[in-house]
């Protein structure tokens, strides 16, 4: 059976598109026209929302932050959103609302498809690797955060963090190489299935909002250090 998309945009031109060139992959799209409309359809078995950010009912941001303060599982559907090209703070606010991934309008098919076979690669990898762990994974403890790759939760003093999948595993990619310099590329690599995003900046955005959950201080982080022209560090001493 063919997995299902959530196209969210009123667009019927790139949504004819769009519904030929993945439906020719084996993926079956389903439009919403409206943002409302959308969030009504959620309630449906999908595997990823596709957003775009101007729509005729509310703003696509807003709708994914709606989405992930949903209950249960469909709160984290991964969401690839749609934005205007040129507009790199539409992309930076859609990511820190807990957007997955941005592809910039207007596209190539072949490159929305690539980003969506990465997106699902990686939830089908974090669920193999969740279900031959179990719970043979060691906790890490960074003093008051601790890091579970076994319920893929991190938790400061108790409290769960707020972080998208990705963003956990771009955190657990650290954790586990604590006290190592990692360049994007290293970081990229770690964490499997993000190749297209080793050429752009999205990663220093993902780790911006790591840090508003783990850290004390964001703007004077204590764990993510940033070592200027190379990268990032996991402190490995910690409070």
């Amino acid at each position: 059976m063919a997995e299902q998309l959530l196209l969210i945009d009123d667009d019927q031109r790139l949504a004819k598109m769009v519904g030929e060139y993945l439906g020719q992959s084996g993926y079956s799209v389903t439009q919403a026209m409206t943002a409302t409309q959308g969030l009504a359809m959620l309630d449906k078995p999908c595997s990823l929302v596709v957003l775009d950010l101007m729509l005729p009912d509310m703003d696509g941001l807003e709708v994914c932050r709606r989405i992930r303060a949903l209950p249960g599982a469909v709160r984290h559907i991964p969401i690839l959103m749609l934005t205007a090209k040129g507009d790199p703070m539409d992309r930076i606010i859609g990511l820190e609302m807990g957007a997955d991934d941005y592809l910039p309008k207007p596209f190539e098919p072949r490159e929305l498809l690539a980003r969506i076979r990465a997106i699902l690669r990686r939830r089908a990898d974090a669920g193999k690797n969740e279900d031959q762990a179990a719970t043979t994974k060691p906790v890490l403890q960074f003093g008051s955060l601790e890091i579970n790759p076994n319920n893929r939760q991190a938790s400061l003093r108790g409290l769960v963090c707020d972080l998208t999948s990705y963003q956990f595993d771009l955190l657990l990619a650290l954790a586990e190489r604590a006290g190592r310099v990692l360049s994007r590329d290293q970081i990229m690599e770690a964490v499997r299935g993000r190749e297209l995003e080793a050429f752009d900046r999205s990663i220093d955005v993902h780790m911006g909002r790591i840090r508003v959950a783990i850290e004390v201080d964001p703007k004077d982080p204590l764990r993510i250090l940033t070592v200027r022209g190379v990268g990032y560090v996991f402190a490995k001493q910690q409070s």
